[in-house]
Formats: C-alpha cells, sequence, structure tokens
C-alpha cells in the first residue's frame, strides 16, 4: 500500500491530498529515510513524522480496504511522541 493512503486510512492525516503534500515536502521519514508518498510500506515498518510535533509509528497492518473508524488505530503502534 502507498504511504498516502496509508496514512489516510489509518487516520494519522485527515486527508490523502495532505498525507501527499506532508510526504513531498520531505516531513515524513520511513525507516530513517525521506519517504515520497509513493513509498510501498509493509508490516514492521517505522514512519517518522518530523515538525514542531514528531511522532514515531510502527506498521502493525496493512489492510486491503478501507477500515472502521474503531480499527484505524489498531493498524499501528505509537512508539515516540514529542
Amino acid at each position: 500500500m502507498r504511504l498516502d493512503k496509508f496514512l489516510k486510512i489509518s487516520r494519522l492525516i485527515k486527508r490523502r491530498t495532505v498525507a501527499n503534500d506532508v510526504c513531498s515536502s520531505s516531513r515524513v521519514l520511513v525507516n530513517g529515510n525521506v519517504a515520497k508518498p509513493s513509498k510501498q510500506i509493509k508490516v514492521g515498518d517505522i514512519i517518522t513524522f518530523e515538525g514542531s510535533r514528531a511522532l514515531n509509528v510502527r506498521v502493525l497492518i496493512v489492510p486491503d480496504k478501507a477500515v472502521s473508524i474503531n480499527e484505524a488505530s489498531s493498524l499501528y503502534e505509537v512508539l515516540e511522541k514529542n
């Protein structure tokens, strides 16, 4: 699954266009490397958001389709939040 789509489905970012813009501005890292919106995400990847509020999450599940709001938070594990 694409990074921008995962961020939207997991509800880490509200809209896919916003996720695309954040990734394009080099503020999202996957496993320590700057990631483009088209980066393929897999289970175990560490996604880091840089900026005024840093956030590190580990991908636990990559869904095949959209998930409900209740299931969205089960797709990732928060490692560190600043």
